[in-house]
């Protein structure tokens, strides 16, 4: 979104509705991964507990879509390639987690549009983040 001078662009962080709301998808998403069998692959990359998982997405995806830098804060630079290279990511692990992502968007009743361009670039990230 473009904004002026005088009315700066919304980020998506708060078109979302902010951290408890960034809060509830991730949340979401991580219930989705672990009770869907289709996600089962995505499943077996994480701890058997999700907590740390679910508060590093959170801390990524606040600062990611234009709030609070809270990942940033705790660990430093993202360097989110080389923090995945010890997982084997391929297309599909890498789609199981962007239909994970796009039925919690859907869930939480994310605003259309906004789920599209977050579909894209969700996707060039998760594509990026592909090692095999």
């Amino acid at each position: 979104m473009t904004g002026t001078a005088d009315t700066p662009a919304e980020t998506p962080f708060a078109r979302l509705g902010g951290e408890a709301a960034v809060r509830a998808l991730v949340d979401r998403f991580y219930d989705l991964m672990d009770l869907e069998p289709g996600y089962a692959g995505l499943r077996a990359l994480h701890p058997a507990q999700l907590d740390g998982s679910r508060d590093k997405l959170f801390w990524f995806l606040c600062g990611w879509l234009g709030g609070p830098n809270h990942y940033i804060d705790r660990f430093g630079h993202l360097m989110l390639r080389a923090r995945h290279l010890p997982y084997a990511i391929g297309i599909a692990e890498r789609d199981q987690w962007l239909a994970c992502m796009m039925s919690a968007m859907h869930e939480q009743g994310v605003d259309e549009t906004l789920a599209q361009r977050l579909a894209e670039s969700f996707f060039g990230t998760a594509d990026w983040m592909r090692n095999r």
